[in-house]
């Protein structure tokens, strides 16, 4: 990496870090790298470039490589650009019992992508995750921060005309 290609956090995003920083015994400060991870991401448009975990494995004095491997590991994390609004369908196994298939091929028709991908109009970005930790509502989907649950294609109709309109 040049020089040119280093990402330097704003103050603003330095202190809400540090808030997550005086968590942790002083020598643990890397305990802090998801939620780092997760202000970074949210200050900087949705996802993580390579120069942005750079600044959050300076920061919590951690090798670059560690915080890449969480970044990698986790779903929530985004390398590279998504849509403005982001839909995380779980296609686990409850989910699956009880129609995500449906509802999946149900929103790649409406928003004509497929999992992975971001519409045209960078509108919306679809895709699959494991699990979310909702079994009891399934089938759902974790639409930006919020959960939506016992979904039928009707309630994704009426979820993404609301976020049309907008």
């Amino acid at each position: 990496m040049t020089e040119n290609d280093k990402q330097t956090l704003t103050t603003d995003v330095y202190a809400e870090i540090d808030k997550w920083i005086a968590k942790y015994p002083a020598d643990k400060k890397h305990s802090a790298v998801i939620p780092a991870l997760h202000i970074v991401q949210d200050a900087y448009g949705g996802s993580l470039t390579t120069a942005l975990m750079d600044a959050v494995a300076e920061h919590l004095d951690m090798q670059p490589m560690s915080v890449y491997e969480v970044a990698t590991f986790y779903s929530m994390y985004e390398l590279k650009p998504v849509g403005e609004n982001k839909i995380c369908i779980c296609t686990n196994v409850s989910c699956q019992l009880r129609g995500s298939d449906e509802i999946v091929a149900h929103i790649k028709d409406r928003l004509g992508i497929g999992l992975g991908e971001t519409t045209p109009d960078n509108k919306f970005t679809l895709k699959e995750v494991e699990c979310l930790g909702a079994c009891g509502g399934a089938p759902m989907f974790l639409l930006n921060k919020k959960y939506y649950e016992n979904l039928t294609t009707q309630k994704v109709d009426e979820i993404i005309d609301a976020l049309n309109k907008d």
